[in-house]
């Protein structure tokens, strides 16, 4: 990996957690030894931001797992990049495929929060990825880029995005990516911003990978040159986080 881009590793906790279980997570965190050389961001359910931010120490930031297109206003259920930073959390997922394949969200509405959330002063961790029929059909690239440009269209600022290249067919169901299929995966995203927007965005902007990562496969993968991180779902609510965030030694 680039030196120029510092390792960023997410810990995406979904709709799990109650406060009992979010204080053993804290604690571990916060006794852990954890790489400095490294962006640290937890991920709670709406409902807990603020107490993880209370507990956490300050070398962990917090971010939503979502949010919405506009400050405030009559849009029962959602919160705002506004309300987000109030709380304390600096960073919003935007794109996960929970959201996109369960929730229904187009590619255009990912844009459009993701370009609000950063106009708001947030980081970004828009999330791009293929599900398994698209795979075996040979579309990876095809879906990846639809993605991409829809971002692409909306961002003029890249500095505050971390994208998450995230198979959808990899997530929760104990299938990883061989490091050679992420590695080939974010070197084509690389090359698409080059191509699309410029050499110093591709060169800078950092793609991390999401798929059943574990403390066991963490380290191969950061070894390849454009992996710059991890969004880390499941293993992200036990101690062997610690192991991925430190993936990079």
């Amino acid at each position: 990996m680039s030196n120029e881009r510092k390792f960023f590793v997410g810990g995406n906790w979904k709709m799990n957690g109650d406060k009992k279980a979010i204080d053993g997570i804290c604690d571990f965190l916060n006794k852990g030894s954890l790489n400095s050389n490294t962006d640290v961001v937890v991920a709670p359910p709406y409902c807990y931001l603020q107490y993880s931010r209370e507990k956490l120490s300050s070398k962990v930031q917090v971010a939503a797992q979502n949010c919405y297109t506009k400050k405030e206003g009559a849009f029962t259920g959602e919160i705002s990049p506004a309300m987000i930073k109030d709380i304390g959390g600096t960073w919003v997922i935007t794109g996960h495929s929970e959201r996109r394949h369960i929730m229904g969200e187009t590619d255009e509405f990912v844009a459009e929060k993701t370009r609000f959330a950063q106009d708001c002063g947030l980081g970004v961790i828009p999330c791009v990825g293929e599900k398994l029929e698209e795979r075996e059909a040979n579309q990876t690239m095809d879906v990846i880029n639809r993605q991409m440009k829809a971002l692409a269209d909306k961002i003029s600022d890249w500095s505050t995005v971390v994208i998450a290249y995230e198979p959808v067919w990899a997530i929760g169901t104990g299938k990883t990516a061989t490091p050679e299929q992420a590695q080939e995966v974010h070197a084509q995203i690389r090359e698409w911003l080059k191509k699309t927007v410029n050499a110093d965005v591709a060169k800078a902007t950092r793609i991390i990978y999401g798929g059943s990562v574990k403390g066991s496969n963490a380290a191969e993968l950061a070894k390849k040159p454009d992996i710059d991180g991890f969004l880390v779902g499941g293993a992200s609510l036990k101690p062997e986080f610690i192991e991925i965030v430190n993936a990079q030694g």
